[in-house]
């Protein structure tokens, strides 16, 4: 596997790990669904590495969500942030 460069400002982040525990996933078991090593799925969730494009789809079929619900170039508001407005809140 050869890393992908980072280009500074081009981060890419990703949503795999709330994913996984969501659908009660290892690493393990989402890396043999994808045919990749499970070290390659810890070292997207970190950050470490971008997938391919190829990986990315394969990613999306597995969870059964379009590509930029699993990964965008701006962070992922906190679940409680998407569930409870913090303006609604007296």
């Amino acid at each position: 596997m050869s890393p992908v460069s980072h280009r500074e400002g081009m981060q890419i982040y990703n949503q795999l790990r709330v994913l996984r525990a969501e659908r009660g996933l290892s690493r393990v078991a989402l890396a043999k669904l994808v045919e990749v090593h499970p070290q390659t799925i810890g070292a997207i969730e970190r950050g470490d590495y971008f997938p391919s494009l190829d990986l990315a789809f394969r990613l999306s079929d597995v969870f059964e969500l379009p590509v930029e619900a699993i990964f965008n170039r701006k962070p992922f508001a906190p679940l409680s942030a998407q569930l409870y407005n913090k303006e609604d809140r007296s």
